[in-house]
């Protein structure tokens, strides 16, 4: 079964809106802000005292608000394509 040609109303797909320079560019932002934060909270005394450091905990603190912050960019930009 072929699939029908996309209308004009079918909004981009997921990985196109996530790529796009703003999207990318405000989810980095978020990502550093909340993340030199939580990885404040969470190892200050690590990174402060010269103690041992969990480099896949820093990292995980840096991509979940990465993610987060996509996720909503993408979903309001697809709610607004739909709309039209």
């Amino acid at each position: 079964m072929s699939q029908p040609p996309p209308s004009q109303n079918t909004p981009p797909s997921w990985l196109a809106l996530a790529c796009r320079p703003g999207v990318v560019r405000r989810s980095a932002l978020v990502a550093l802000i909340v993340g030199l934060v939580l990885n404040l909270i969470n190892q200050g005394d690590a990174l402060l005292g010269g103690g041992p450091l969990n480099w896949w905990k820093i990292f995980l603190t840096f991509c979940v608000p990465y993610c987060v912050a996509t996720y909503g960019a993408v979903s309001a930009l697809r709610a607004l394509a739909k709309r039209g």
